[in-house]
């Protein structure tokens, strides 16, 4: 008689490429451990192909775009509404070899996650591009105009030429079509990478400015309002990066 296979074996096995045939073995398998073992699989098989599918049907407007001939743009911005550091806006161009199908909406993705997907995302995209825009013109020209700004500089950053865009709840001054989708990072494959991206390069510019302005927590807080960073605003005031339009960052102002 055939000794079973260990569950050790077993767990090992699950984790990467299996037969119908492994499986249906298992599956007769009456060991508990082993049944929790497939049960787990298969929940995890659920998973992804849930996840491929939401996928799928975030690129609809990419793929309607492909079937015409045409390249299109994704972008989003970052920063809003922080009291400190600029507003930064991404563009991401795909293609239909992008696979990705964790990209997501940055702001449902954890940190860990976000940090992983940056270089998968920049190695598979045709292009992207950053757009930035200071506090000081924050500060002169308010933080929707600023945001505007920052992804038209994202845009023109791009080094391919795009037929349209695809735009997180906004529209910029190109003479470009564009599609105003509200939630757009979260429906729409190429906004959501560029979400992803122009998280990430916001918070490494946040991180360099705390070792420039120490006491804000700018490396954890990103500029926003938090606890600590309003107690470093009480202790060492306004700092050339702070938005001085910005309530109450114009409280501690002379």
């Amino acid at each position: 008689m055939t000794k079973p296979e260990t569950i050790a074996t077993i767990k090992t096995a699950l984790q990467g490429d299996v037969t119908p045939e492994q499986l249906a073995i298992w599956r007769t398998d009456e060991r508990t451990g082993v049944q929790k073992l497939l049960a787990s699989y298969d929940k995890r098989l659920a998973k992804q192909v849930e996840q491929a599918k939401a996928f799928s049907e975030r690129l609809t407007f990419e793929r309607d775009a492909w079937q015409n001939g045409l390249v299109l743009a994704g972008v989003d911005e970052v920063g809003r509404g922080p009291l400190a550091g600029p507003v930064v806006a991404a563009a991401a161009v795909i293609d239909d070899s992008f696979d990705l199908i964790a990209v997501h909406d940055s702001k449902q993705l954890s940190e860990k996650a976000r940090l992983a997907l940056d270089q998968d995302i920049k190695d598979k995209v045709v292009a992207y591009a950053f757009g930035v825009v200071d506090a000081e013109q924050i500060d002169d020209i308010n933080i929707y105009e600023a945001s505007r700004v920052a992804m038209k500089q994202a845009i023109e950053n791009l080094s391919v030429q795009v037929d349209g865009l695809l735009i997180d709840a906004m529209t910029v001054d190109l003479p470009l079509p564009q599609e105003k989708l509200i939630k757009g990072d979260d429906r729409s494959i190429s906004i959501g990478a560029a979400s992803i991206l122009a998280k990430n390069f916001r918070d490494e510019l946040m991180a360099a400015y705390a070792v420039d302005y120490p006491g804000y927590g700018f490396e954890h807080n990103a500029g926003y309002g938090t606890a600590e960073h309003l107690a470093g605003l009480a202790a060492h005031g306004v700092t050339p990066i702070h938005r001085k339009t910005f309530a109450p960052v114009k409280n501690y102002l002379d």
